[in-house]
């Protein structure tokens, strides 16, 4: 009986220790060439930039048993991720559980059991499979009238702001990652527009000298997610300012319901005048971007910050993870478990600033206290099953974000940590 687990970034590797540690046979199969998922930077799937570091604090991200350096920054950058998640592997011996350069490019159900297809053409048979492929690899592009002369690419593309020098730049998108990208172009472009759809909130990563999301984490009692925006919303706004302030839209969502910026140096360059704010775009013509309010600017670079599908390319049969068209992702009860006891498990694929790294490694951590049930505490285990049945079966939560896996990182993590005590 042997488990498969596909990727080996902060999920996968998780889920790979969890097995092993539960005395379940596994072994792991990574299209790149080493560990770090979305963090190997250059790799073809990831999506990391130069100048890429945490949005969340070194003490609330790192693995719960494997503390990141005290010399390291409170935000490290994606040099010290990368090499963060080799030493992990290296320290647990991870390494020879796992073929690399080697994906799984078919998985189909097979006599009750799944037929994995490796790249360099192998067939394997696995009991079970954990996957672990991440949600940041298929860039969502939108569809936009007219032909540009200039270069557009999705913010997957970009790695350096060296493309930016002496240009006219345009950045579409709302997100950590788009606030990212114009700082970095700020400095290099000979002009920066910011296109924007939707407000969010923004936090600063430090407040009175210390990371600012510690507190949180800190917290003994759990306040309800509503409530603790009430509360918290207040402060955000008087420490990182309103951004309606800035020009920018007014959020319509309370603070824990999306991901926040993490971003004050934006703000800063809006209320300089570095940066000047446009509606989304409506179309191209040659070298100029016409925007919604009927505003039309000359640009030689655009890039879309807008996000990206969920996909399971491998997966002959999405009905296996219940996919939903309407949020274009899986129902999965906790984020991990499909309706029907396939032997089918997600690690990892979740929105939600808080979650971390311990997060995730609870998640592989129930996975292999539910397979370890199923034969030591049958009773139980048929217990966990109808809950997964209960979910799945009752209609989509709405307030889940767009594609309906975002998460309030403090109850997720507290009701993981439960699940795993009731089947242990």
């Amino acid at each position: 009986m042997t488990y498969l687990v596909i990727g080996a970034g902060p999920a996968g590797l998780a889920a790979i220790r969890s097995l092993r540690d539960a005395g379940l046979p596994v072994e792991a199969a990574e299209r790149n060439f080493d560990v770090g998922g979305q963090w190997l930077f250059g790799a073809q799937s990831s999506a990391v930039y130069a100048s890429t570091h945490l949005i969340s604090s070194k003490s609330t991200t790192a693995y719960a048993d494997f503390p990141m350096p005290g010399e390291w920054p409170a935000y490290p950058s994606r040099i010290q991720i990368e090499q963060y998640f080799k030493d992990f592997a290296k320290r647990f011996d991870l390494y020879p559980l796992i073929r690399f350069n080697d994906g799984v490019s078919k998985l189909a159900r097979t006599g009750g059991r799944w037929r994995a297809t490796f790249d360099k053409g192998e067939t394997r048979d696995f009991d079970g499979v954990v996957i672990a492929n991440g949600h940041l690899s298929d860039p969502l592009m939108p569809e936009i009238p007219g032909a540009f002369s200039g270069t557009v690419l999705h913010a997957k593309e970009y790695k350096s702001p060296g493309i930016f020098e002496d240009k006219r730049v345009l950045i579409s998108g709302m997100g950590n990652t788009g606030c990212d990208i114009v700082v970095d172009a700020i400095h290099r472009a000979k002009s920066v527009l910011w296109s924007v759809r939707g407000g969010n909130h923004f936090v600063p990563k430090f407040v009175g000298g210390k990371p600012a999301d510690e507190s949180n984490h800190r917290a003994k009692i759990v306040l309800p997610k509503w409530l603790r925006s009430r509360l918290h919303e207040p402060f955000a706004r008087l420490l990182a300012g309103p951004p309606e302030r800035f020009g920018l839209p007014k959020p319509e969502h309370r603070l824990y319901d999306r991901t926040p910026i993490v971003n004050s140096l934006v703000l800063l360059h809006l209320g300089q005048g570095d940066v000047s704010l446009r509606k989304p775009v409506k179309a191209f013509n040659g070298n100029s971007v016409i925007f919604e309010d009927g505003k039309r600017d000359e640009v030689d670079i655009a890039v879309f910050a807008t996000g990206y599908r969920i996909t399971f390319p491998f997966l002959e049969d999405l009905n296996a993870l219940n996919w939903q068209p309407q949020f274009g992702a899986p129902q999965l009860y906790m984020n991990v478990f499909p309706p029907e006891d396939n032997g089918l498990f997600v690690a990892g694929l979740l929105e939600g600033a808080g979650v971390g790294w311990p997060g995730r490694a609870l998640q592989t951590d129930l996975i292999a206290a539910y397979l370890k049930a199923k034969a030591a505490k049958p009773a139980a285990a048929q217990a966990f099953r109808r809950e997964i049945e209960r979910y799945c079966a009752a209609p989509a939560d709405k307030d889940r974000g767009g594609h309906g896996i975002f998460v309030d990182f403090l109850q997720y993590k507290r009701d993981l940590k439960r699940a795993i005590e009731r089947l242990s």
